[in-house]
């Protein structure tokens, strides 16, 4: 619930609270579209292009193949492999060489010298920036493609058995916290009596052990999650020494050892300070609680924001603390929320005065909420096309709406709270006065002279009616029962907004899903189709002039046919005694590919299976000439593939 009516008599301002939060839910939307286009951003790493490019056919066997990607990839031996048609390793095994320059992040493997034609598969597996495992392969043919018996593994890294039981983990982890800084914060911000309610305590206790078992699990598998894919290595001792290595491993441990401290807040959060009674030293211990609790608080969501999207790409030391900010704002807001409802269904005292407060919180949590939501959709979307035509950002549409609607569900809840009474013994008062009138006297004041054993039977007697009476009057009340209700209906949808939001987290953003087609689209992109060029000539000499006509059939990379044409200064076919072609690619730097075309007939000329290694501009060369002494070379760029 986001907020709530105040009471009869209480300032008008704060009544449109509710509303207030929905419009800023539907702003966020606006604005996040808007600035959707302002510029890019980065999160998971994508293969953005190779060398040689995928599917292309190249004449002679490179030395090395690199690989280039939108962000910095933590890589290791065997990251990059490169097989031959029979499977065998045709690099050598050693640890890729990091050639990047700038912003450029590439990587390379060096070739064995004299590799045979033939189709070779470049399979690679890394881990990004922001701690998500990415893997791919292509292929490559050195002369003319063949047939290969590389058989690569059906399932992307990350996946299977081993990725389910892990991002498992993740939606726990999330939850956990969430239920552990919201219900602490409940407790201690809205309602400070209920650190010495039972179903409290418990409900904070619990999201402590969820978030601490589901992070000693998330550690343990992270080996086999980035690798293998096996259980087993899960206990490999080497592979656990090299997770603490990496940046996810360090956030990890961080935050076990802060859920150390977490603990200790817990034992004094519903021991010493549940039992202080004076309103002094309880004052005190409040801001020493809030103070201290805010730290840890704060440190647990650092640990996501260090090692997950927020710690790459464009503006990182402003997006680390923003999504700090944002982490706070979720668990504030939906951990209070399941608190509220715990508070309702299991506990008779909570009042008004609580439930108002609450709604001050929560309303403050969604600001926060829609001013780091835009910046983060600016950094993550990207542009309009991927807001829709990417998972990711459906997936962040959905969350919106989601918000939306939970938003709507609390405009209604605060039309309850407005007409809430409260229970006996929810403003404060002494427990004499909370006593419920035609309550017996307490069995043990008035039977001095009944066993020991007896009277604390009658007392547990007594408390369990006193108990069973709150609990009817409290159900009685139409104005509890229907906030109880709506409540209820808010929980539901934040559990599905978690889950929602916890895919988010693991999902490709959709600005490197898009680049990462584009860059496919780039390399694998069919010829318009054959390629026809007509280049005059004059060699200087008597009849000397006339015109080439080249065709280039398919006009893409790989095998194509090529046929030339000479014809006269008059129009007619013209026999020359030498004519040559070559290829260069200048921006790769490949070539001149010479071209030594058959004389089919008079003016004629043919050459097949001419290799177009990798799409791009590339020159012509056409070499004529006429006589013994008459020669002259012509040449022109056209686009291929």
């Amino acid at each position: 619930m986001t907020a709530t009516a105040p009471r009869p008599g209480a300032s008008p301002i704060r009544r449109p609270f509710a509303a207030a939060a929905l419009v800023a839910a539907l702003v966020s939307l606006v604005f996040g579209l808007i600035l959707a286009g302002a510029g890019p951003a980065s999160a998971h790493a994508a293969l953005t292009g190779s060398d040689p490019q995928d599917g292309a056919v190249v004449a002679t066997a490179p030395k090395e193949v690199t690989l280039t990607f939108s962000e910095a990839i933590a890589v290791g031996d065997g990251s990059i492999r490169v097989l031959d048609p029979s499977s065998k390793r045709a690099d050598t095994g050693a640890e890729p060489k990091d050639l990047s320059d700038g912003s450029t992040v590439r990587y390379g493997v060096e070739l064995h010298s004299g590799l045979p034609d033939g189709t070779y598969t470049v399979a690679w597996q890394a881990i990004s920036a922001d701690s998500h495992p990415i893997s791919g392969a292509f292929t490559f043919s050195i002369g003319a493609p063949s047939e290969t018996t590389v058989a690569l593994p059906s399932d992307e890294v990350g996946g299977g058995p081993v990725g389910t039981v892990y991002g498992i983990a993740r939606y726990a982890a999330y939850a956990g916290f969430t239920l552990l800084v919201g219900g602490a914060a409940f407790v201690l911000g809205c309602w400070p009596r209920g650190a010495s309610v039972r179903p409290m305590q418990r409900l904070v206790v619990r999201g402590w052990v969820v978030l601490t078992a589901a992070t000693l699990v998330m550690l343990l598998l992270r080996n086999p999650y980035t690798g293998s894919g096996k259980f087993a290595d899960a206990f490999d001792l080497d592979g656990l020494q090299a997770v603490l290595d990496t940046k996810p491993g360090a956030a990890l441990v961080s935050r076990l050892l802060l859920l150390g401290a977490a603990a200790l807040f817990i034992a004094v959060l519903f021991g010493t300070y549940a039992r202080r009674e004076d309103a002094v030293e309880k004052k005190d211990l409040t801001f020493g609680l809030a103070v201290g609790g805010g730290v840890v608080a704060a440190g647990i969501a650092a640990t996501w924001a260090m090692s997950e999207h927020a710690s790459t790409g464009i503006q990182a030391g402003i997006a680390m603390p923003v999504d700090v900010l944002h982490l706070l704002a979720v668990a504030a807001w939906l951990g209070g929320l399941v608190s509220l409802l715990v508070a309702l269904y299991r506990t008779p005292d909570i009042g008004s005065d609580a439930v108002q407060r609450f709604s001050r919180v929560a309303f403050g949590s969604v600001l926060v909420l829609a001013a780091t939501g835009i910046y983060q959709s600016w950094r993550q979307v990207g542009s309009w096309s991927a807001l829709t035509g990417t998972r990711y950002g459906q997936l962040l549409i959905l969350k919106v709406v989601l918000i939306a609607v939970l938003l709507a569900v609390a405009w209604f809840s605060r039309r309850w709270t407005g007409r809430l009474a409260d229970a006996p013994g929810t403003s404060g008062a002494s427990e004499d006065s909370s006593r419920i009138p035609g309550d017996a006297a307490d069995p043990v004041e008035t039977a001095g002279d009944v066993d020991p054993a007896r009277a604390a039977q009658l007392a547990r007697q007594q408390a369990v009616l006193t108990a069973t009476k709150k609990k009817r009057i409290r159900d009685a009340d139409p104005e509890r029962s229907g906030l109880r209700r709506s409540v209820l209906a808010e929980a539901a949808i934040a559990v599905v907004l978690l889950a929602v939001t916890t895919v988010l987290t693991s999902t490709e953003p959709g600005r490197t899903e898009e680049e990462a087609k584009g860059a496919s689209t780039a390399a694998s992109a069919p010829a318009a189709g054959p390629v026809n060029l007509s280049m005059p000539f004059d060699t200087g000499g008597q009849n000397g002039k006339g015109t080439v006509r080249i065709d280039i059939d398919p006009g893409r990379t790989g095998s194509n046919e090529l046929h030339v044409w000479v014809d006269g200064s008059d129009g007619k076919p013209m026999d020359v005694p030498e004519l040559k072609v070559a290829l260069t690619l200048e921006a790769q730097e490949i070539g001149p590919l010479p071209v030594v075309p058959d004389r089919l007939a008079a003016g004629h000329w043919s050459a097949s299976g001419v290799q177009i290694p990798m799409a791009g501009e590339w020159k012509v060369d056409v070499t004529v000439r006429t006589s013994d002494i008459d020669q002259v070379t012509i040449d022109k760029n056209v686009k291929i593939g």
